[in-house]
């Protein structure tokens, strides 16, 4: 099994693998295009986003700066807004509705590691080695139809947010919502 299948999977993973670095490599690139843009050239923010992300739907905004590391596990549905500052870490699937809401400075994070010590670092690990010096797992976010993420929320990994849901501000740590 490869890295990226690992990865996909929601199994302990190399981070630092080739097929990772070239995915970072690329969305660092088209972040640079994107943020040396101005507010009114949504046209060009508009084909840069859909060469960033892995899906974009009609009348989305993703306000500046905004961050991500790989950018194609980002699918984003139509009428969706972005505001400032976000931070999306998809190292797994990021799905967004439609019709939804995010506030600036919220974080969605895909990607964590073990709690325990014992787990959370890599056996036998040498500097040398390609590998981290710790495990990593990645778990898909999903946002649902409708829903508003309020200024500061911040997503952890595996969380499924259903539909029409309002996350006021602060932390989303629980496995599930609905309304």
């Amino acid at each position: 099994m490869t890295e990226l299948e690992k990865c996909k999977n929601g199994e302990y993973y190399n981070c630092h693998d080739k097929v990772f670095l070239e995915f970072k490599s690329n969305a660092r690139v088209l972040l640079k295009q994107y943020h040396s843009l101005t507010y009114d050239q949504k046209e060009e923010k508009t084909m840069i986003l859909s060469r960033l992300f892995g899906r974009i739907g009609e009348n989305v905004s993703v306000g500046q700066p905004f961050i991500c590391d790989y950018g194609r596990n980002i699918y984003l549905g139509n009428n969706v807004s972005v505001n400032m500052n976000c931070t999306f870490v998809d190292y797994n699937k990021i799905e967004i509705g439609d019709h939804v809401l995010i506030a600036s400075n919220v974080q969605l994070y895909t990607a964590t590691h073990p709690v325990e010590l014992s787990q959370r670092l890599t056996p036998d690990w040498k500097p040398e080695s390609e590998e981290y010096f710790c495990r990593t797992y990645a778990l898909p976010i999903k946002i649902g139809n409708g829903c508003w993420l309020g200024g500061g929320v911040i997503v952890l990994p595996g969380v499924t947010i259903g539909n029409g849901c309002v996350i006021g501000a602060g932390e989303c740590s629980n496995k599930r919502y609905s309304r």
